[in-house]
């Protein structure tokens, strides 16, 4: 029973108790003051006719000051139980029936996932199974939260993903391929009881605290992931790659083949040139895959697209190769800026950011709203005098990892117009912010929601990603159609935004793709691009 149905409820028995109050004093009124006795049936009557504002029957007027004045008096509570029912009962029962309600069950689901909780992580696995054509629902406890996620055009289902009822027969998760929990560790623990309790369907929980993970597989979970910790490491991993010439984060393919995103830096040899103008492969080897100009990814970069201070490049090379190309990116002013690193947000990635650093030796402060154990400086990021006394002057990088995106967005302009010289990394929760935060003046942004959702798409669509934590996506995965056609001919690039960066044969891993490199049976992809690009070759290639 909610909010609306509870007080509803309440105000009719109080309503039929004032009712017969007031008829048991107009039966009495009547046979005392006025000599005139009624039946308590037609003082009851009276009463409601009162309060309906309907009218009083035959029997006025009274002689009687007292029935008079009892008569006003019901007059006035009548009209102000009508005023008082309005706002409180009766526009909310006008609201919910205009409005358009979550439904409290699917029929005819087989092979769907699903999700407890709808989440940002949960928006970008919706996402995916939307591309797959995977079927999916959302099970939503709270009913305006489920009504607004159903108008967006989510698969929902307003009930508690906590119940077996809910569980076995409003989203038939016997016939489920897998459930996702996304809510709270608490709640997510009881759902994966809930869900072994029902059937022995696969169970994928998310924690917060990773000391909790061990509660979730205790419960049934099949899988505990923790994003959170990743994109905390992977976050200090940049830190600390930027502060040497060597390279740091890179994705090893094969022997003396990686793949690696190097930001450019702001005063580096790369900055201000065109991409044909830099020559980057004639100087280094190296070959440009793709790059980010701004937060949007373009393979392969027009060789008219100018390189900034805000441009990520995708490369493949070996190590030495690499190693070159990353020397042009480094910016000298920026490397003799060896101030300390300032992370602004002490919760799971933060902490885990901070720790990282402190690992690598690396000088750290610590920045939180929250005194608590860790934090060395207590205030607001978006607060100079705040930022004046962390010695963000002084600092090379500014990690953000707040909760909340709109406020990250606003700190990175306030750093960037504070320190234009600092290095600002960022994690951002909903994808739609990434765009944002480079416009704000962000170096480095790695969004919380798609490392989730590439978790969950490994996990629960069998896809073999070789690494969450970069900007673009880069999984394993079989030809397909594609076998016995040449990679000019099948135009993977042009037709997915994807590019084929290596291909596993006979367990050799072949780098050298040129467009009359024909693809066979048994090859193992390796294929790069951002989360849709890659989904879209998926479904290309599955048929």
């Amino acid at each position: 029973m909610d909010t609306w149905q509870r007080r509803t409820v309440r105000y009719s028995l109080w309503l039929f108790a004032v009712i017969l109050l007031y008829a048991v004093g107009y039966y009495s009124g009547m046979r005392v003051f006025e000599g005139d006795p009624k039946t308590f049936l037609h003082a009851l009557q009276v009463v409601v006719e009162t309060f309906t504002t309907t009218g009083f029957g035959s029997d006025a007027p009274w002689e009687s000051w007292q029935m008079n004045l009892f008569v006003i008096v019901m007059d006035l509570t009548g009209v102000a139980l009508i005023f008082l029912a309005l706002p409180v009962l009766v526009f909310p029962a006008l609201e919910e029936s205009l409005a358009t309600a979550a439904p409290t069950g699917v029929d005819g689901f087989t092979d769907h996932v699903v999700v407890a909780g709808y989440t940002a992580r949960v928006r970008a696995l919706v996402d995916e199974l939307e591309r797959r054509g995977i079927e999916y629902v959302v099970v939503e406890p709270d009913r305006d939260r489920a009504a607004d996620v159903h108008e967006s055009g989510t698969t929902v289902v307003h009930g508690d993903p906590e119940s077996v009822a809910v569980c076995r027969e409003r989203v038939h998760l016997p016939d489920a391929r897998a459930l996702v929990a996304d809510v709270d560790d608490e709640t997510n623990a009881s759902v994966a009881l809930t869900a072994k309790q029902v059937c022995d369907v696969p169970v994928v929980t998310f924690v917060e605290d990773p000391d909790l993970a061990e509660y979730q597989r205790l419960a049934g979970s099949d899988q505990v992931l923790s994003p959170r910790q990743l994109v905390g490491r992977s976050l200090a991993t940049k830190v600390t790659a930027g502060l040497s010439r060597d390279l740091g984060g890179a994705v090893e393919i094969a022997d003396d083949f990686d793949i690696v995103e190097l930001p450019v830096q702001a005063g580096s040899d790369l900055t201000g040139v065109t991409v044909a103008a830099s020559g980057i492969s004639e100087r280094t080897g190296a070959n440009v895959i793709g790059a980010w100009f701004r937060g949007e990814f373009v393979t392969p970069p027009s060789p008219e697209a100018y390189i900034d201070e805000q441009t990520i490049l995708l490369v493949a090379g070996n190590e030495r190769q690499l190693e070159r190309l990353k020397r042009l990116t480094l910016s000298e002013q920026r490397r003799l800026r060896r101030g300390r690193v300032i992370v602004a947000g002490y919760g799971m990635v933060g902490s885990t950011v901070a720790g990282a650093l402190e690992d690598a030796d690396v000088p750290c402060l610590t920045l939180d709203r929250t005194d608590m154990p860790g934090v060395d400086v207590v205030g607001d990021v978006t607060d100079g005098d705040v930022l004046e006394e962390a010695s963000l002057s002084e600092a090379s990088t500014v990690i953000l990892t707040l909760p909340d995106d709109t406020t990250t967005v606003f700190a990175t302009l306030v750093v960037r117009d504070l320190a234009p010289d600092v290095e600002i990394l960022a994690r951002a929760d909903s994808p739609e912010s990434v765009e944002k935060l480079y416009r704000a003046g962000a170096d480095y942004v790695l969004s919380l929601a798609v490392v989730s959702g590439r978790m969950l798409a490994s996990t629960l669509l069998g896809e073999e990603v070789v690494t969450y934590d970069q900007q673009v996506e880069i999984v394993r995965t079989e030809p397909g159609p594609l076998a016995g056609r040449t990679l000019g001919d099948a135009d993977v690039r042009a037709r997915t935004g994807c590019t084929v960066v290596a291909v596993e044969r006979d367990g050799e891993m072949r780098t050298e793709l040129g467009p009359d490199f024909e693809l066979r049976e048994g090859d193992d992809l390796v294929v790069t691009g951002t989360d849709a690009a890659v989904s879209e070759f998926s479904q290309w290639v599955e048929g």
